[in-house]
């Protein structure tokens, strides 16, 4: 579960990617959009994974429109969870990372506007960029970890997992009696207000504590 590098390996080894939408109160408001009483799930292809080791490639925003980046703190899994209770999850956490949710937020609009799924908007190659995988233990409590995210060296993200209005061992918990979780998935937790467009030669950095991630845009 502390694999360095997201290869192809690593990559097809993660089942699925479940993101949780409006976990963050702030980022609700910021984007005009109600803060739900319950997690608004959606979900992410490993196909769409990619290491902030490589290059971020956006898609041309002449075609598709702008790409939104979205910092958010990831779980993955050590093991199974289905009807679990928050001590389970607790228990299943196997590792943690950061990682951007890209969002082709032009498009999404769109597709919501007439009723449509949007998983145009968030499924792409690429839309989804992982950090290295860190051991749980490392970090002294998971309820209150923050992360920052840097564009071009400007702080655009600060978040606080004890800011999330569903906080992780409640959210995996309540995932896995929405549906089954397996070894190696993993749950994008939400996003922090900030989120912005993000564009071809911007220097990106994503900070955990003592450990940060560096990419460049393309």
């Amino acid at each position: 579960m502390t694999d360095n590098n997201i290869n192809g390996e690593t990559r097809a080894h993660i089942g699925k990617v479940v993101c949780v939408g409006r976990n963050y109160a702030a980022h609700a408001h910021e984007l005009g959009n109600a803060v739900p009483s319950k997690p608004l799930l959606f979900m992410k292809p490993a196909s769409s994974i990619v290491s902030i080791q490589n290059d971020i490639i956006v898609p041309d925003s002449n075609v598709y429109g702008d790409t939104h980046y979205e910092a958010e703190l990831c779980i993955q899994l050590a093991a199974d969870l289905s009807d679990a209770t928050t001590e389970q999850a607790q228990q299943a956490i196997g590792a943690v990372t950061l990682g951007l949710d890209l969002t082709l937020r032009e498009l999404q609009s769109q597709l919501k506007a007439n009723g449509h799924p949007w998983e145009r908007a968030k499924c792409f190659d690429g839309a989804c960029v992982l950090a290295d995988w860190l051991d749980p233990q490392s970090f002294n409590d998971l309820m209150h970890i923050q992360y920052q995210l840097y564009i071009n060296g400007e702080l655009k993200q600060d978040g606080d997992s004890a800011l999330m209005l569903f906080p992780i061992y409640e959210l995996l918990a309540e995932i896995s009696h929405a549906f089954s979780l397996q070894a190696s998935d993993v749950i994008m937790t939400g996003t922090p207000s900030g989120v912005g467009v993000l564009q071809a030669g911007d220097q990106v950095r994503l900070v955990l504590g003592e450990k940060q991630w560096q990419s460049q845009v393309r």
